[in-house]
């Protein structure tokens, strides 16, 4: 052992000793100042100083301890305040050797106004401002809008935006459909709306059987009147209520909980968290966090638990329950935290029987479903990384590729793109969007020279990591563009790749250029040849992506707010007025002066503005 390693052991020893037996969080720093891991603890000494006992079966533990370098305490007043600061400082400080969910979005929720004749129904995420009903969460926003079209389907209750039904003078498509009932034209009273709104609310509170009776008392009572057009409404209503409650998993044992599987083997970990609100399985969805070595599922949860109720900032919908598939040592300290943080009291569960343990049953097999999928698919990468590997004739493994591309149209919205690829495939948080600046409208080398210096430029201040592959979607010239960048920025060890199509634009035709001048031509059937389509198509698939976003907000932009004499509060009229900007476009020179503030001179200078190309 030379000298620095006996000095720092000497520091550690030192810390050790000073220690409290008090609750806190702790941080292991390693040799650059970087912290390596957030814990905390019901007694700092003892927890810390387990990290450096002689026999540590743990390979995360092992490959942890050998980097710290300092470590530094917070004392708090309890171990769950400990908690709390613990998940904060993960979030802030993001260290390696902790779970770090990337899913700080808000999940989506339906949302049924109140305080109006004609309520709406609609998807909703983010802050519940607005007055009304929340159902949810769902867990993506495709979920919620198959729920959106199930509802359309059964009761008719409107989905348009307010702006849209109060411009309206006659039906829209959705009436003709038969999938509104157009109360913008008055076509049912209030009170015959109420009882669709009703129906839609009792549906989504899982209480299906007052629905259907009420619609089979209503049928009936139609028929008594001889309406039997009315009659033949709530019939199909009923016979649709009853398909769909076939297909679904309600129970009578209503229940608001969250319920999360864990499914861990040497090669990864899937957590599947299912969403129950009122008795309906709402969908589920997946994690799989990044975990150094093997942990038990029940050390898995409990790092999970609080990663995600916690580092929200109090965002999550809290449900009644959270049921688990193993015990947590931490559950009462994981409950004291998210009552602290939400003032909700959470039953924290593992012991469950009947409908609970079938919710847990389906967990634990998306759990497992998810993980061998997972694993398949890195198997199946791993392969082809090999293959890529000896194709390029490189010494090293591949653990990082990128890969670049433009797309405009004409020169216009000009963006490059840049997907990220590493051994598990795609990491999608790492892609990035490029908006091409001051350059020659459609001068793909100028682009492509753009977006490499800004990528590179920053990367080379050690704001993130270099590719081993630099892929370049394109010949000769753009591959000389990569080149001069990272020359020009001194940035060495990436292999360079220009990816020419072939002949026709075929699949499998492809020509490999190379930064010395070669040229490689792989075999249709070669998997790395499949590897580098994959991520060329989904360099290419992203740059569509954005450049059509931005073109589309360049042109929606200049329909508006580049007509002289139309400031920000004559646009919000002209939108208000005609329920959209579609509409404002289909208006006459008469109409649009028909709008407060819009005399007919300033109309027509609207009108050719808008109707000039």
């Amino acid at each position: 052992m030379d000298s620095s390693q006996v000095d720092f052991s000497g520091h550690i020893s030192a810390i050790l000793e000073t220690l409290p037996l008090l609750p806190g969080v702790y941080r292991m720093i390693g040799a650059s100042g970087e912290i390596l891991y957030v814990g905390k603890a019901r007694s700092l000494k003892n927890r810390v100083s387990s990290y450096f006992q002689k026999n540590i079966e743990s390979p995360k533990t092992r490959a942890l301890v050998e980097r710290i370098r300092d470590i530094e305490v917070t004392l708090t007043a309890s171990e769950t305040e400990a908690l709390l600061l613990e998940q904060t400082l993960i979030k802030e400080l993001k260290p390696p050797y902790n779970i770090l969910l990337r899913d700080d979005k808000s999940y989506p929720f339906l949302f049924v106004s109140e305080g109006e004749d004609y309520p709406r129904i609609g998807f909703h995420r983010g802050p519940k401002k607005q007055k009304g009903r929340y159902f949810g969460p769902y867990p993506g926003s495709q979920a919620v809008r198959e729920s959106l079209q199930l509802l359309q389907k059964l009761f008719q209750v409107r989905q348009c935006e307010d702006t849209f039904f109060r411009n309206r003078e006659r039906p829209c498509l959705q009436y003709q459909i038969k999938r509104c009932r157009a109360p913008c034209v008055k076509l049912l009273s209030p009170e015959e709306y109420a009882r669709d709104v009703r129906h839609t609310v009792l549906f989504l509170e899982g209480r299906n059987e007052e629905v259907m009776q009420d619609l089979m008392a209503r049928m009936n009572q139609a028929a008594d009147a001889l309406d039997f057009e009315l009659a033949v409404i709530y019939r199909d209503q009923l016979a649709a209520l009853r398909r769909v409650q076939e297909q679904q998993f309600v129970t009578r044992d209503a229940g608001n909980a969250d319920v999360i599987a864990v499914a861990a083997q040497p090669g990864g970990v899937c957590v599947q968290i299912l969403f129950v609100r009122e008795g309906r399985v709402l969908g589920s969805k997946e994690f799989h966090p990044n975990m150094f070595g093997e942990t038990s599922p029940a050390e898995i949860l409990s790092e999970f638990l609080p990663s995600f109720y916690l580092q929200s900032d109090g965002g999550r919908d809290i449900p009644d329950e959270i049921i688990t598939g193993e015990e947590l040592p931490d559950a009462e300290v994981i409950h004291e935290a998210i009552r602290a943080l939400y003032g909700r009291d959470v039953r924290i569960k593992h012991r469950v029987r009947e409908t609970r343990q079938a919710w847990l049953q389906l967990a634990r097999l998306n759990a497992e479903q998810g993980l061998s999928a997972r694993l398949a698919n890195r198997t199946h990468m791993n392969a082809r990384f090999a293959a890529l590997q000896q194709a390029v004739g490189r010494t090293d493994p591949i653990t990082r590729m990128e890969c670049f591309d433009i797309s405009h149209t004409m020169g216009e919205a000009t963006v490059a793109s840049c997907v990220v690829f590493d051994e598990a495939g795609p990491r999608n948080r790492d892609y990035r969007h490029f908006n091409i600046e001051g350059i020659t409208g459609g001068d793909d080398y100028a682009a492509m020279h753009q977006a490499l210096t800004r990528r590179y430029q920053r990367l080379k201040t050690g704001e993130g990591r270099l590719p081993d592959i630099l892929f370049i979607d394109g010949g000769k010239g753009q591959l000389a563009q990569a080149i001069g960048v990272l020359d020009e920025l001194g940035i060495q060890g990436v292999t360079l790749i220009g990816i020419a199509k072939g002949e026709g634009r075929k699949p499998g035709l492809e020509t490999l250029h190379f930064a010395d001048g070669a040229d490689l031509q792989l075999p249709a059937d070669s998997p790395a040849l499949h590897l580098i389509q994959y991520i060329r198509d989904e360099a290419h698939r992203f740059a569509i992506t954005g450049h059509r976003a931005r073109r589309g907000k360049q042109r929606k932009r200049s329909a508006l707010e580049d007509i002289p004499g139309v400031g920000p509060k004559k646009r919000r009229d002209l939108i208000q007025h005609f329920g959209g900007l579609q509409e404002v476009l289909r208006a006459s020179a008469k109409d649009l002066a028909t709008v407060p503030g819009i005399g007919l001179t300033l109309a027509e200078t609207i009108y050719d503005a808008l109707h000039s190309h």
